[in-house]
């Protein structure tokens, strides 16, 4: 396996980071890091039971509402393909709103240019099917927006603004292989430059990179090379959405719930820090913890966050991920498979890199967004036949979305 691929691999999961409760995780949740009070300090955590870190005992919701009261921020972390984890996260906005009108969202999923797509959905303007094509919603985040509905929904009836907090991520692959340094001086505008001295913060990342399963030849300075530009990726990823969310507050001089990743806000270091020493705003961090059914609870460092949410581990994703992806060549206007999968139901299917596709179910789609719209639609046990040409023939794949055996929910199809 090459450097690239792996750095490939390694920023999916990084990225879409879950806390699934199986052993290689639980390095990750028991970490002596973060608040000096707490770090030697665990708690066991079940499913159905809010957590407050600081009495290390279980809390009501209303009471954790309460205590946020003063807290210009809240983080509430996500696996970007748990429903529980966003069910979990629109029911804080909502009670954060009734506590306090003047409330806005700052969303992980979008990039500052696509600010006025948030604006029109925030007002009212565009329709749920609107603003999924208007914000090419299957381009910019490529999760099933059904994660999210209830979220945006949330937002569009109270009129609560949604602020894009990420960049394009052209700049972070930018710094990630040649460093904040290689950006222009416009982009150095869009992007400061990230701290990458925090110990604890790296100790973190070292710690999820570790966990990750790499080939046993990818060991020494090579490995090294690949860990620092990967944490200069996440640092930079953090330090920006960290500044996009002071500024926006600041225009609307609102508290913001900021939804992001759960591996930007682990033990308050990433997001969450940066925002912190940039401003010392009181804020609150909730992170979701997933029980295995089979575990009447986990063991989780006091340190992690403020607030741990104990959820059920779930046997599947509520939505099926594909794991194709596709490219636009021009002169085509077939799209093309990108690359062999490597997740998802397409993983084990009869895809090639640079398979064009002719048609899907007999419909022909030429704007990806289109496609991953339509692929959307299905669920378990469904089937979506693909005609691809391949070396001058055509051939016909039948996609089958199969379930995953119970247990085999892993890293790579549940994203942070």
């Amino acid at each position: 396996m090459s450097f690239k691929k792996i750095s490939v691999v390694f920023i999916f999961v990084i990225v879409t980071f879950m806390l699934f409760g199986d052993e290689k995780v639980d390095r990750t949740l028991l970490l002596k890091i973060g608040d000096k009070n707490l770090k030697e300090k665990t708690m066991a955590v079940s499913a159905g039971k809010i957590y407050s870190a600081r009495d290390g005992k279980s809390i009501a919701f209303s009471k954790m509402i309460k205590e946020m009261e003063k807290s210009r921020f809240v983080y509430v972390g996500e696996t970007h393909n748990s429903l529980p984890m966003h069910q979990v996260q629109a029911k804080i906005i909502q009670a954060l709103y009734e506590q306090d009108k003047d409330l806005c969202i700052g969303l992980e999923m979008f990039p500052i240019t696509q600010q006025d797509v948030l604006n029109k959905w925030s007002l009212g303007i565009l329709s749920q099917d609107e603003f999924i094509r208007e914000s090419r919603w299957y381009i910019t985040w490529n999760y099933n927006f059904g994660y999210y509905q209830k979220i945006f929904c949330t937002a569009k009836h109270n009129k609560i603004p949604g602020y894009a907090l990420n960049v394009p991520r052209a700049l972070i692959t930018k710094i990630r292989k040649k460093g904040w340094e290689a950006l222009s001086e416009e982009e150095k505008k869009i992007v400061p430059r990230p701290d990458l001295s925090h110990k604890e913060h790296r100790m973190l990342i070292r710690t999820i990179f570790e966990s990750t399963e790499l080939p046993p030849q990818m060991k020494g300075r090579g490995l090294d090379m690949m860990f620092e530009g990967l944490y200069r990726a996440q640092s930079a990823w953090d330090e920006v959405m960290a500044s996009n969310a002071l500024r926006s507050s600041e225009i609307e001089d609102k508290r913001m719930v900021i939804l992001a990743g759960s591996g930007h806000l682990l033990y308050n270091l990433g997001i969450n820090r940066r925002a912190y020493e940039k401003s010392r705003l009181p804020f609150k961090t909730v992170i979701c913890v997933a029980v295995s059914k089979e575990k009447e609870s986990v063991q989780v460092s006091r340190s992690i966050a403020n607030y741990v949410w104990g959820i059920e581990e779930e046997d599947k994703p509520i939505f099926p991920s594909i794991g194709l992806r596709f490219k636009k060549f021009d002169g085509l206007e077939n799209l093309v498979i990108e690359r062999k999968p490597i997740n998802g139901v397409s993983k084990n299917a009869n895809f090639e890199k640079g398979d064009v596709i002719l048609s899907v179910d007999r419909e022909q789609f030429t704007d990806i967004n289109e496609l991953r719209i339509y692929l959307s639609g299905f669920t378990w046990n469904d089937e979506v036949r693909f005609c691809l040409l391949r070396s001058a023939k055509e051939i016909e794949v039948l996609l089958k979305f199969v379930p995953p055996k119970t247990g085999s929910t892993s890293v790579e199809t549940n994203r942070m």
